[in-house]
């Protein structure tokens, strides 16, 4: 499915604040797929756009919490759930937490709301806060991505004349912010003591070539555990592997519990991998791995590993 159109650099700023990312993703277009598009927003943003840019982007966006008449239909979309779960003092708390961190960074806090709740903001605005301006502007630019990547594939699928399905747009915004594990085809249920609401290692899928989840995908979590060596290309032998836990992609596209809930996630290597064959049997791929390594100064983090899937291409990157 192609756009109909060329898209204009007025179309674009919907999508993203940055004039030099509008202009760059408006000449780049027309676009024969969702696939070709997101990759193309994604190879601008990270690659042309400079920290101006960035934070031009930035400045686009209301602060999370934010009533006024002014914002845009997309971020009230995007806010919903925030609002709706926020009681007074939780408000309170986000107003006087807004205007600590822009006092701190320099500009509003960026995070992809889609579906997260008041609370879940909070503490992600919180946990951020302590980070150095450096690592802070690097995290804003990827959750930038990812309001970037919803809106873009609602403006896309407008383009094509897609008919009126707000649900399913609803839930690729889902993935595309990578949220909450709500999961209909869940993995036996797996234990642990934590602070965290969710595993250190999660992920989803969606199929690029449809713009809609990928149901029914089996998932495996891996751990290196061989201590002689490491996993790497001239390692072709592969057995040091260790099954933390396996899942199937429910109807969102989100896979099940893969690893207990534990404050501090072991470091080492880690493989997900994903039997795309079972999904997609005339596709190239008769599985995905993704091989990625946590470092001992990043246990404290939240790993989300996602695949955007097609039957002859892939990506994945690194969410939060």
């Amino acid at each position: 499915m192609a756009t109909l159109r060329p898209l204009t650099v007025e179309d674009v700023l919907r999508v993203n604040g940055s004039r030099r990312f509008a202009a760059a993703l408006a000449a780049a277009s027309p676009f024969d797929s969702l696939a070709d598009a997101l990759l193309a927003a994604r190879c601008i943003w990270l690659n042309e756009v400079d920290v101006t840019g960035w934070l031009e982007a930035f400045a686009a966006h209301p602060p999370i919490g934010t009533t006024s008449s002014s914002v845009s239909k997309w971020s009230k979309e995007e806010q919903s759930a925030a609002l709706s779960t926020a009681t007074d003092s939780t408000a309170q708390e986000l107003s006087e937490w807004n205007a600590k961190y822009r006092e701190k960074f320099g500009f509003v806090f960026m995070i992809c709301a889609s579906g997260r709740t008041a609370p879940e903001v909070l503490a992600e605005l919180k946990r951020r806060y302590a980070n150095r301006p450096i690592v802070e502007l690097e995290a804003a630019a990827e959750e930038e991505l990812k309001i970037s990547e919803l809106r873009l594939t609602k403006l896309f699928s407008a383009e094509t004349a897609a008919p009126p399905t707000s649900d399913r747009m609803r839930i690729i915004g889902a993935h595309l912010g990578a949220l909450s594990q709500l999961s209909a085809n869940k993995a036996p249920e797996i234990t642990g003591s934590s602070n965290r609401t969710r595993p250190p290692i999660t992920t989803h899928v969606l199929d690029t070539a449809l713009g809609s989840p990928a149901a029914g995908i089996e998932v495996h979590l891996e751990m290196w555990k061989d201590a002689s060596s490491t996993p790497a290309f001239d390692n072709k032998e592969f057995k040091g592997w260790t099954t933390l836990g396996t899942s199937v992609t429910n109807n969102d596209g989100r896979s099940g519990q893969l690893m207990d809930i534990v404050d501090n996630v072991a470091p080492g290597f880690y493989r997900i991998s994903f039997n795309t064959s079972k999904y997609a049997p005339s596709g190239f791929f008769p599985y995905v791995s993704i091989i990625f390594e946590i470092k001992r100064s990043q246990t404290t983090e939240h790993f989300h590993v996602p695949l955007l899937h097609s039957p002859f291409s892939f990506t994945t990157y690194r969410g939060s």
